[in-house]
């Protein structure tokens, strides 16, 4: 049964990086999806462009497992040479838009849900759910799906960490920064221009630091991403504004760190969202136990994902390397998924 889900695993692949799924258009996909569910006689929901089933025996009294990844991608960048949605297939690998992020870890935790879906007497209740518009955060991500799932206790997100355990994952803040001056016509002097204040403030940004780190995480990042001002050649301009993207370990809540920067910075800071915490999992839960006695590693991540949506403890998980994710010709090998769905398989054999 393993070898023939791997096999239909990789079709499925196929078929979802051959269909232009970005955020928020990702019906086409959803459609393709609901094919495997109808194929394998699985019962099946959808949400918008989310698909989410329950286990055949599902057990209200017990504990809910979720497992979880994504089907909509970025848009290919400009460096791509090949088609990024034709799924060739080269030395083991499989090129194509989405393929490592996440149409791997996705099509693996289909087949994971899968092998279980008729069993018996399990633990846990296991919830699958293919969810969209996770490059944006969007509404109708996993986020918007959650009131429509069952109580969720325990979570696994499938994103590219080569099979290892992310049992800590950053928090992000995205803060719109200003700096104000005075306009003046360029020709006239100007003791109170903001482009003249940058240097200071951009100095400031760059020696602040939070004192909590975190062993798993780290210490929290500050980085400026956008710099924006000014529009005619003979006008010093009234502002600058930034961007700055700020990733937040889990010694601290987001509205902590907000609270702090805005009140120390040299510029005025508005945060566009709150809602997207850091993640975490005791190393102790025995989901962690059984990957780590199957020699996975465990690790804190950088990158965010659908954890932030969750409340419950979860983990990140998935076959594929994080650093192929939103590059040109975008790829996973074919042994990557074939690898990850007997991991997944043995991960949750020594808990249900």
């Amino acid at each position: 049964m393993k070898k023939e889900l791997t096999e239909k695993a990789i079709v499925l692949l196929k078929d979802l990086i051959s269909i232009q799924s970005f955020s928020g258009e990702e019906d086409k996909t959803a459609n393709r999806i609901e094919k495997w569910f109808i194929e394998n006689e699985i019962i099946f929901n959808r949400s918008k462009n989310n698909i989410w089933a329950l286990n055949r025996y599902y057990d209200s009294n017990k504990p809910t497992l979720l497992l979880n990844s994504h089907h909509d991608t970025v848009k290919p960048n400009t460096a791509y040479t090949r088609n990024p949605y034709k799924a060739d297939i080269e030395n083991g690998k499989i090129y194509g838009l989405g393929s490592n992020d996440a149409g791997g870890a996705l099509v693996s935790l289909i087949a994971l849900f899968t092998f279980y879906y008729k069993q018996k007497k399990l633990k846990y209740n296991l919830v699958i759910a293919a969810s969209g518009e996770e490059e944006i955060a969007g509404i109708n991500s996993l986020r918007g799906l959650i009131p429509k799932l069952p109580s969720i206790d325990l979570a696994i997100i499938g994103e590219p960490t080569e099979m290892n355990l992310a049992i800590a994952e950053k928090g992000l803040i995205v803060f719109d920064g200003v700096i104000n001056g005075t306009a003046t016509h360029a020709a006239h002097y100007n003791n109170d221009s903001a482009i003249m204040k940058l240097p200071k403030v951009l100095e400031w940004f760059e020696n602040f630091s939070f004192e909590k780190k975190s062993n798993l995480l780290g210490p929290v990042k500050i980085t400026i991403t956008q710099i924006h001002s000014g529009k005619e050649h003979n006008v010093i301009p009234a502002k600058v504004n930034l961007v700055i993207d700020v990733r937040v370990n889990d010694k601290y809540t987001n509205e902590d760190v907000s609270e702090i920067l805005m009140k120390e910075a040299p510029c005025k800071l508005i945060p566009r969202s709150l809602g997207l915490g850091s993640s975490s999992i005791d190393i102790n839960h025995e989901l962690v136990q059984s990957g780590i006695s199957i020699k996975r590693i465990t690790y804190g991540s950088t990158t965010l994902s659908d954890q932030a949506a969750l409340s419950c403890p979860s983990l990140k998980m998935g076959p594929g390397l994080s650093t192929r994710s939103h590059t040109a010709n975008e790829y996973i090998y074919i042994n990557e998924i074939d690898e990850a769905i007997e991991i997944y398989i043995q991960l949750l054999k020594k808990i249900l």
